[in-house]
């Protein structure tokens, strides 16, 4: 009995092994594909935010002429001499992993959900697709809201005008590979929420006591990540992140109101048939 458990565990590993193998390969190929497509990954993609045309820049221009961009006041310098091939690398492997950041989940819930109650199936149904449309919309925010608002604002942040800003290439990739990459990760939030208030660990009283504690983290994120005295850039950060906490609220009620009357269900069905009776006084 315990070489059978033994096996089993061992079967199960197996099976693990093989679902990361295949994640990893997809990373892989998004690499690669990244990797052997320099001029559009570089010229058009990593940086654009560190031109006045991207397209940001002149969607706010459009909208406000106080937030028009006309310069870019900094340089990007390379002092490595292995440093542009790295940072070659360290790039096509970010945007392999973003690229495949659904079919890596796919994997990974592949493998957790023949472990799941048929009924925790039917509620998880379309959690890839979900998880999916979340983290390129995230994806998305970052790299065209937070990233240029922030690349704009370090850049036109000075302490004296003799202090000239010369970005290593290093420091500006790993700028925008964490704020896309971080923005994708926080727009998970509904899911989160939605696993958390499954197992139980989650309320939606509990987000709505703390609701005004999370505007106000939201709002000074927004102020950090945008110029302070620009509030459509501040409105364009924070209104996406607090519609992301209501929805996650709106996720939580649902969930456990789905766990109460599945409970009531089980409780009915384990109770005696009919009530009990009464003893005459």
């Amino acid at each position: 009995m315990s070489e059978e458990k033994e096996m089993s565990f061992i079967d199960h590993l197996e099976e693990l092994r093989w679902h990361l193998i295949r994640a990893l390969a997809g990373i892989v190929v998004f690499t690669l594909v990244a990797f052997f497509n320099k001029a559009i990954v570089y010229n058009l993609i990593i940086l654009g935010p560190s031109r006045v045309e991207f397209w940001t820049y002149r969607m706010f221009c459009k909208l406000s002429e106080v937030t028009c961009v006309d310069k870019m006041p900094f340089i990007i310098m390379n002092r490595d001499p292995a440093g542009q091939f790295t940072m070659h690398l360290f790039s096509s492997i970010v945007i392999g992993i973003i690229i495949s950041f659904p079919y890596i989940f796919w994997e990974i819930w592949r493998f957790v959900r023949p472990g799941l109650y048929e009924n925790e199936r039917s509620v998880t149904r379309g959690a890839t697709f979900f998880v999916g449309l979340l983290f390129f919309t995230g994806v998305l925010f970052g790299y065209y809201v937070v990233t240029p608002l922030s690349i704009n604002f370090l850049a036109n942040y000075q302490l004296d005008p003799s202090i000239q800003n010369q970005y290593d290439l290093s420091s500006y990739i790993s700028t925008i590979a964490t704020l896309t990459l971080g923005a994708g990760l926080l727009f998970q939030l509904p899911m989160v929420a939605f696993f958390l208030a499954k197992v139980g660990i989650l309320t939606p009283a509990f987000m709505r006591q703390y609701r005004r504690h999370a505007t106000v983290i939201i709002l000074i994120a927004a102020a950090i990540l945008t110029p302070s005295p620009d509030v459509i850039s501040q409105i364009l950060v924070a209104a996406p992140l607090s519609l992301l906490y209501e929805l996650s609220i709106y996720i939580a009620a649902y969930v456990e109101k789905k766990n109460n009357a599945r409970e009531a269900l089980e409780a009915a069905n384990s109770s005696p048939e009919g009530p009990l009776p009464q003893l005459a006084e």
